[in-house]
C-alpha cells in the first residue's frame, strides 16, 4: 500500500470517527429534551336533577321525558354525567334495578348525587354503589359529589374532612372544580337566595354550615368553583332552574317534573378550560326553549 494510499484511509477513518460522535450527541440531546406537554381536550358532561320526575308517580326507570333525550346525550358525545339527586322515588331494590337497567342506554358513566329519596334506605344504596360521597380527576378538572342528607344538610364530620382534604391535595392543581349536591345548600330564607323556590326542605336544620364551613373552602381558590344542586323544577311550586355567579363561584340548580319547564344542562368545557352551559328543555321541539342559563334573575 502506497504513502498517499494510507493516508487516505486514516483520513476517511477520522472522519467516519467525527461523523458517528456528531450523530451520537445529537441523539443524546435529542433524548434529553422534555416530551411537549400533552394537549388538554375538549369534553363535555351532562347535570340533571329530580330524574325521578313528578312527585307521586313511580316510573318504570328514570322520568319518561328525560329518557327521551338518551339519543341527545349520546350524540353530544359526552363523557360522563351526574345525576343530582331524586333519582329514585323510595329507594326500593326495584327502583335501582329499573335505574340501572336504562342507564346502559347512555355512551358514559353516570354518577350519582343522593337525595333524600335515594336515601329512604341507605344500606342498600350503599351495598350497590359504594360510599355517597367521594372525587376524581377528569381532563384535568376535579370533580366532588357531596351528600348533604347523612347531617340535615350540614357537611359535617368524616365529609368534612373528606372535602378538605381533596381540595388540599388535588384543588390547586385541577383547572376547573365541580361540586354536585342534592339539597340546594346556598338557599336560606335570609339571604339573597331566599325566593328562590325549592322542591322541599325536609330534614334541613334551622341553620346549616354551608356559607360558614363549606363555600369558605373554595372562595380562597384561584381555580374557578361551579356547584350543582338537582331539588328543583319538580312541580308547579318550586322554579325550574337557576343560577349565579359570584367571584370564582357559579352556582346552578336544575330539575324535572314539573313539565313545561323541564329541563337538564349540558355542561362543555374547552381546550382551554372555559366552561360554557347549554339548558335543555326536556318538552316540545325546540330543546333551547327555555332560553340561555345565564341570562337567569334571581327573583
Amino acid at each position: 500500500m502506497s504513502q498517499e494510499d494510507r493516508v487516505e484511509r486514516k483520513i476517511l477513518k477520522i472522519s467516519f470517527i467525527f461523523v458517528f460522535f456528531i450523530t451520537l450527541f445529537a441523539s443524546c440531546k435529542k433524548n434529553d429534551s422534555p416530551s411537549p406537554e400533552p394537549v388538554p381536550e375538549a369534553y363535555s358532561f351532562f347535570v340533571a336533577g329530580h330524574t325521578y320526575g313528578t312527585p307521586g308517580t313511580d316510573n318504570s326507570g328514570l322520568y319518561p321525558p328525560f329518557q327521551d333525550k338518551f339519543n341527545l346525550i349520546n350524540d353530544h358525545l359526552t363523557d360522563l354525567g351526574v345525576l343530582t339527586g331524586d333519582i329514585v322515588p323510595a329507594g326500593t331494590e326495584k327502583n335501582w334495578n329499573e335505574v340501572d337497567s336504562v342507564l346502559k342506554f347512555l355512551n358514559c358513566k353516570v354518577y350519582f348525587a343522593v337525595g333524600n329519596h335515594d336515601m329512604k334506605n341507605r344500606p342498600l344504596f350503599e351495598s350497590r354503589y359504594g360510599k355517597t360521597y367521594f372525587g376524581f380527576i377528569h381532563k384535568d378538572d376535579l370533580f366532588i359529589v357531596l351528600d348533604p342528607n347523612i347531617d340535615h344538610w350540614n357537611i359535617s364530620g368524616e365529609q368534612l374532612s373528606f372535602l378538605k382534604n381533596i381540595i388540599d391535595t388535588s384543588g390547586y392543581k385541577a383547572r376547573n372544580i365541580f361540586v354536585f349536591f342534592h339539597q340546594l345548600l346556598w338557599w336560606d330564607k335570609t339571604n339573597k337566595y331566599r325566593n328562590v323556590r325549592l322542591n322541599s326542605h325536609e330534614d334541613r336544620a334551622d341553620t346549616i354550615n354551608f356559607w360558614t364551613e363549606v363555600e369558605p373552602l373554595f372562595q380562597n381558590l384561584q381555580n374557578k368553583v361551579y356547584m350543582f344542586a338537582g331539588d328543583i323544577g319538580a312541580a308547579s311550586w318550586s322554579d325550574d332552574f337557576m343560577y349565579d355567579q359570584f367571584d370564582n363561584i357559579t352556582l346552578v340548580a336544575s330539575g324535572m317534573g314539573e313539565g313545561k319547564g323541564d329541563n337538564f344542562v349540558f355542561v362543555d368545557v374547552d381546550e382551554t378550560g372555559k366552561v360554557s352551559f347549554e339548558l335543555i328543555a326536556l318538552n316540545g321541539d325546540d330543546i333551547h326553549a327555555l332560553g340561555n342559563l345565564e341570562d337567569y334573575i334571581l327573583p
